[in-house]
């Protein structure tokens, strides 16, 4: 008797929510290579990082399925997502957690605002092998054709061949693009936000701030940075780690053992 080998079970979720476009794109693709459950945030969620609902309650409404696909919204984050997902709606342990295509990119420091990579941190925290895809364009109809080949050959790759304990992948894709150049692993780039909250009045005049500025790359030429790559039409690939301890702490010798 032949036994049946079992496809993969791949779990998607994203911060831009269970609507957007990017996530539709990524199901489609992932749909030939396993067996797809979809769990998003019912709104968009960007900037979430890796957020926890912890003071109401989480509600999930399972949706039409879409090309095979299960489909799940939660009124939560991108992190409570994946927690549902694991804990509460799969049959088993998934063996790959994808997020994404993320509208916008998450490359240098965008990686530790990112709802999209918080997902993929998340999957990581439980010990499955996790990435996250995004497109630098912020356009609700944005073009994802290039991305989505790159899309299927990583993730076939990331399944035969596994991540390291504590490593996910935070995968950058230029937009405007017909064709790549390549891909580069490679490392975030330094740079920071010059952001403020700008004050706006209401119609009663009462004050209220959005969030406004521009990224500052701080080494546009180092050749071995996630923003170099994009402006260059490669797909950065940086791998990341879910333990934020520095390595060195023979450093903090100066810290007493005791006060």
């Amino acid at each position: 008797m032949t036994e049946k080998i079992s496809r993969p079970l791949i779990l998607v979720s994203n911060d831009d929510g269970i609507t957007a476009k990017g996530v539709h794109e990524l199901v489609k693709t992932l749909q030939k290579i396993g067996d797809v459950v979809c769990v998003c945030p019912d709104s968009p969620q960007s900037g979430m990082s890796m957020a926890l609902t912890v003071n109401s309650s989480l509600k999930v409404q399972r949706l039409e399925d879409y090309e095979g696909a299960r489909m799940y919204k939660v009124t939560g984050t991108p992190v409570d997502c994946i927690k549902m997902g694991v804990d509460n709606l799969l049959e088993r342990k998934p063996d790959i957690v994808v997020s994404g295509i993320n509208h916008g990119s998450n490359a240098a420091i965008n990686v530790v605002y990112s709802g999209t990579m918080g997902a993929a941190f998340e999957g990581c925290a439980y010990g499955i092998p996790s990435v996250g895809f995004s497109l630098t364009s912020h356009d609700e109809d944005a073009d994802f054709t290039p991305c989505l080949p790159v899309i299927e050959e990583l993730v076939c790759r990331i399944l035969k061949n596994g991540l390291p304990e504590g490593v996910c992948l935070n995968v950058n894709m230029p937009a405007n693009v017909k064709e790549f150049n390549g891909l580069k692993v490679t490392k975030s780039c330094k740079g920071r936000w010059n952001d403020r909250y700008v004050e706006y009045r209401d119609p009663a005049n009462r004050p209220f701030y959005w969030l406004a500025g521009e990224f500052v790359n701080e080494e546009p030429d180092n050749k071995d940075t996630d923003e170099w790559c994009l402006t260059h039409g490669y797909v950065s690939v940086v791998p990341v780690m879910l333990e934020r301890t520095y390595p060195e702490l023979s450093e903090f010798s100066w810290i007493p053992e005791k006060i």
